[in-house]
């Protein structure tokens, strides 16, 4: 009996991991149906790994208006707020959300949220796209895709 338990649980997390891998995210931002990247601007390029003075980026930055809508890529649970920076003079994109879906954790950034909890199903309203240009004048305004244990989004877009 026992090593039946070892067999099964790893043939369970196989599933589980081949399952997320599929998952696609529908659209995040009013006015960006194809979910399109934020390539390369003053600021520097907005895919996962693109350099950051001494550090990396951990996430995907999809182009999203100031101010325009953000959506549930697919059915939703809202963990929790989350807030971006510790530098005050970012304060006007300081927010985010943590949420799950599909078997995923993930996080966006510069979304005024419009709850903190609770579900959302695909396509409905997360809240606001926040004004990047405020904090980041010319930068290709954008919501930050990460993952919660930081793995590589691209593959679900």
């Amino acid at each position: 009996m026992k090593m039946m338990k070892n067999v099964a649980l790893p043939a369970a997390l196989l599933a589980l991991v081949c399952v997320c891998e599929g998952v696609t995210f529908g659209q995040l931002c009013q006015g960006n149906p194809n979910n399109d990247k934020r390539t390369s601007d003053t600021w520097g390029q907005g895919h996962y790994g693109a350099p950051r003075g001494s550090r990396t980026h951990k996430g995907l930055d999809i182009v999203c208006d100031d101010n325009s809508s953000v959506y549930a890529p697919f059915d939703v649970t809202i963990n929790r707020k989350v807030i971006v920076y510790t530098d005050p003079s970012k304060a006007a994109i300081n927010n985010g959300i943590e949420m799950e879906g599909e078997g995923l954790c993930f996080k966006l950034f510069y979304v005024n949220p419009d709850k903190t909890s609770g579900t959302v199903s695909k396509g409905q309203r997360l809240g606001v796209m926040m004004p990047m240009q405020s904090v980041y004048p010319g930068i290709t305004s954008h919501v930050h895709v990460q993952m919660c244990d930081n793995s590589d989004p691209t593959v679900h877009f």
